[in-house]
C-alpha cells in the first residue's frame, strides 16, 4: 500500500536493504580514504597510526565480510573466483602493512560490485517489470447476474469479466461484447491502438483505450500471454550463448593463470629482476587485484539480457541467447503463406455484375452467403450490404458451392467447376476467370439455371507490413522462400505480390521438411516462418524457428525459438539488427576490458600500478560495459519508430478496389 505519510516513508526508506546497503558502502569509502590520509600526511606516530589502523579495519570489515565469505568458500573448493583473489590480495596488503591501501581496495571493490548488480538487475527486472502490468483484480460476473471484484488468481476459465475504460485488462480473453480500442504495447510491442469488437482476442496487461466491453477469459493468470512471455525470457536467462560460454570458459584459463603469474613474481623477482621482497610482494598482489576479470565476466551476460528484454518488450519472444546471437547468421528464411504473409482470412477483392439490374443481384448473393458458415461464403457475406430477401430449400452442393431459393427462384453460388457442369460458361467469362484464378484468387458465381448473374473474386490478402518485410530482409542479403499448402498457382501469385521470386506450392509438413534440410545445405544457416501445426516439424528443424504468436497455434509457439506476437515479419527485421547490434556490443565490451587488462597488467610488473588504481580501472571498465550493453534496451524502441513513419509515408495501394 502507498502512502504519503512522512513517518511512513522515512521507516519505509530506512527499512529498505538497499539504502542500507549504500550507507554502509559510502561509510566503508569515507573510512578508507580517511585512513589513506592519516597514512599520508599525519605523524608516523603511535595514536595516528593507531587511529589510522583502525579507520582500515572498520572499512574492510563494511565492505568486505561478503567478499571474504565468498572468497573462503571458493578457496575451500579450489575455485580462483573473483571474490577468492580479492580476499588474497586484501589479506596480503594488510600482512605487508598496507592497511589502508588495503582498505581502499576492498571498499572501491563492493562498491563496484553493488554498481554492478544493480545495473545488471536493470536489465534482468525490464521484462519482469511487465507483470505489474496485469491487475491483481477483475470484475468478474457471479451466477446471479451481479457483479464482483475478485482476485485473479480466484477467477476460473470461461468466466465473464468487464473492463472500463482506462483500465489495464487482468486476464487473457474473447470480447463478448462491445467495442473498443486496445493498446497493445507491452505484449506486441504495436505502438497503435488496434480496434477490437466481438470475437477478438485481448491480453491481460494491455489497455482498454475507449469503451467498456465484456470478456470471456481463456486463460487463468498463471498461464496468461503476459505470464508465459516472462516464464519464456527467464528460461533463456538461464541458458549461455555462444559468445558467453566463451567468455565463461576463457575466464575459467585466465584468472589462475594471472593468479600463477603472480606467485612467480613474488618468489622469482628478487632473483631476475633484483627486487626487494616487499616490492614484489607488492607487485604480486596487484596483479592479483589485475586478475580479477569482473568486466570481462559481466560484459556478456548483461548485454544478452539486454537484448532478450529489448526484443520482449517490443512483442518479440527470443527463447535464449543462442538465438539472439545465431539470428544475424541467417542466410535464408522459408515463410508459409496463410496467416504469415497473407491476414489468414479470405476477402472479397473483387466483384462484377453481368445485367443492369446490380442491386438486386448483390442483395441475393448476400442473402443466400449469409446462410453458409464456408469461410468463402462468409467473405462475400461481410462484405455486401445486409439483405432483408427470404432464403428457403437451401442446400450445400459439395465441392462445387451452395444452392437455394429467393423469391420462388433457385440461384447458386458456386464456384468454376458448377458452372461449367451447368453449361454457363462462355469464352468470355472463361477469360475473366482464368485470370482471376492466375492471380490466386477463389471465384465465386452467382447464377441461375439460364444465366450468371454476377462474379465474386475472395483471396487471401498479403499484411500491409509482408511486402515492406520481404524487400528490407532482402537489402540484408537473406533470401526468402514460399512454402504453402496451396496450390501452385496461388502461391505464384502470392509470391510475386510479395516480392519473393521462390515459392513452392502443395507442400504437405513432410515437404516443408524436406525443404528446410535443402536449404539448410545449400545457403547455410536458416529459419521457417510459419503459424501453424503443419509447420511445426519445418520450425522444429530450422536453424532457427519462427512462429507468428497473434494467429499460431500452441504447438507452432511451443517449437519455435522466436516468437513475433503482432505477427508483423518487419519483427524478424528488428531480430536480425537486433542481433547483429548485439555481437557488435558484446565484442566491443569482451576487447575493451581484455584491453584495460593487458594495459595495467604491463604497468603493473614495469611500472607504478597501485592496487586502488587497478580497482578503479577494472570498476570503470566494469560501469563502462554494463552501460554498453544496456543501450540494447531502447535499440529496438528507435527502430519501431523508424518502421512506423517509413509505414506511414508508404501507405500500402489496396489489392483491387470493389
Amino acid at each position: 500500500m502507498n502512502s504519503n505519510h512522512p513517518i511512513a516513508d522515512a521507516k519505509q526508506q530506512h527499512d529498505d536493504p538497499t539504502s542500507q546497503s549504500s550507507i554502509k558502502l559510502a561509510a566503508a569509502l569515507v573510512l578508507a580514504i580517511a585512513a589513506e590520509l592519516v597514512d599520508a600526511f599525519a605523524p608516523h606516530t603511535l595514536p595516528w597510526r593507531s587511529i589510522g589502523l583502525i579507520m582500515a579495519v572498520v572499512a574492510i570489515g563494511i565492505a568486505g565480510i561478503d567478499v571474504y565469505k565468498k572468497g573462503l568458500r571458493a578457496l575451500r573448493k579450489g575455485h580462483l573466483n573473483i571474490n577468492a583473489l580479492m580476499s588474497t590480495a586484501v589479506t596480503g596488503a594488510m600482512v605487508i602493512g598496507q592497511w589502508p591501501e588495503a582498505a581502499m581496495v576492498m571498499a572501491l571493490y563492493a562498491i563496484a560490485e553493488a554498481i554492478e548488480d544493480r545495473a545488471v538487475d536493470r536489465a534482468r527486472n525490464a521484462i519482469k517489470g511487465l507483470l505489474a502490468l496485469a491487475p491483481e483484480k477483475a470484475n468478474i460476473k457471479q451466477a446471479d447476474g451481479t457483479w464482483r471484484l475478485m482476485s485473479v488468481k480466484e477467477v476460473s476459465l470461461g468466466s465473464t469479466a468487464w473492463v472500463r475504460p482506462g483500465e489495464r485488462i487482468p486476464m487473457d480473453g474473447i470480447i463478448t461484447t462491445g467495442n473498443t480500442s486496445i493498446n497493445q504495447a507491452p505484449v506486441t510491442g504495436e505502438s497503435i491502438p488496434v480496434d477490437k469488437g466481438p470475437n477478438d482476442p485481448v491480453f491481460a496487461g494491455t489497455i482498454n483505450d475507449m469503451c467498456a466491453f465484456e470478456l470471456r477469459v481463456t486463460a487463468v493468470a498463471a498461464n496468461s500471454t503476459l505470464a508465459r512471455i516472462i516464464h519464456a525470457v527467464e528460461e533463456a536467462q538461464s541458458t549461455r550463448a555462444p559468445t558467453q560460454s566463451f567468455v565463461d570458459k576463457f575466464a575459467a584459463i585466465y584468472t589462475p593463470s594471472i593468479f600463477f603469474i603472480a606467485v612467480a613474481i613474488a618468489v622469482f623477482g628478487p632473483l631476475l629482476l633484483d627486487w626487494p621482497w616487499l616490492t614484489r610482494i607488492y607487485k604480486a598482489l596487484v596483479l592479483l587485484v589485475i586478475a580479477c576479470p569482473c568486466a570481462l565476466v559481466i560484459s556478456t551476460p548483461v548485454s544478452i539480457v539486454s537484448g532478450l528484454a529489448a526484443a520482449a518488450k517490443n512483442g518479440i519472444l527470443i527463447k535464449g541467447g543462442i538465438h539472439l546471437e545465431n539470428a544475424r547468421k541467417l542466410k535464408a528464411i522459408a515463410f508459409d503463406k496463410t496467416g504469415t504473409i497473407t491476414e489468414g482470412k479470405p476477402k472479397l477483392v473483387y466483384k462484377e455484375f453481368m445485367h443492369d439490374e446490380w442491386h438486386q443481384s448483390e442483395n441475393i448473393a448476400a442473402a443466400i452467403a449469409s446462410q453458409s458458415d464456408h469461410p468463402i461464403s462468409q467473405a462475400i457475406s461481410k462484405n455486401l450490404q445486409s439483405s432483408t430477401l427470404v432464403v428457403s430449400a437451401f442446400q450445400a452442393l459439395p465441392g462445387r458451392g451452395i444452392q437455394a431459393t429467393v423469391e420462388n427462384i433457385e440461384y447458386v453460388l458456386g464456384n468454376h467447376r458448377l458452372i461449367e457442369e451447368r453449361k454457363l460458361c462462355s469464352p468470355a467469362l472463361e477469360k475473366i476467370l482464368l485470370r482471376h484464378e492466375a492471380q490466386g484468387h477463389t471465384v465465386t458465381l452467382l447464377a441461375t439455371r439460364g444465366s450468371v448473374l454476377a462474379i465474386f473474386a475472395v483471396a487471401d490478402t498479403i499484411k500491409a507490413s509482408s511486402k515492406r518485410a520481404i524487400a528490407e530482409l532482402k537489402a540484408l542479403g537473406i533470401l526468402p522462400i514460399m512454402l504453402t499448402g496451396d496450390n501452385q498457382t496461388t502461391a505464384a501469385a502470392i509470391a510475386k505480390e510479395a516480392g519473393i521470386e521462390e515459392a513452392r506450392g502443395e507442400q504437405l509438413p513432410a515437404d516443408k521438411l524436406s525443404a528446410i534440410k535443402e536449404m539448410h545445405q545449400k545457403f547455410g544457416s536458416s529459419a521457417m516462418t510459419g503459424d501453424g501445426i503443419n509447420d511445426a516439424p519445418a520450425l522444429a528443424e530450422a536453424d532457427i524457428g519462427i512462429a507468428m504468436g497473434g494467429a499460431g497455434t500452441d504447438i507452432a509457439m511451443e517449437t519455435a525459438d522466436i516468437i513475433i506476437m503482432n505477427d508483423d515479419l518487419r519483427k524478424i527485421v528488428q531480430v536480425i539488427r537486433l542481433s547483429k547490434r548485439t555481437c557488435a556490443i558484446l565484442w566491443q565490451n569482451i576487447t575493451f576490458a581484455l584491453g584495460i587488462k593487458a594495459a595495467f597488467l604491463v604497468l603493473a610488473v614495469f611500472g607504478t600500478a597501485a592496487m586502488w588504481m587497478a580497482v578503479c580501472a577494472d570498476m570503470g571498465a566494469s560501469l563502462l560495459v554494463v552501460l554498453n550493453g544496456l543501450r540494447l534496451l531502447k535499440q529496438l524502441s528507435k527502430w519501431s519508430a523508424v518502421q512506423l513513419r517509413a509505414g506511414e509515408q508508404t501507405k500500402p495501394k489496396e489489392f483491387m478496389p470493389l
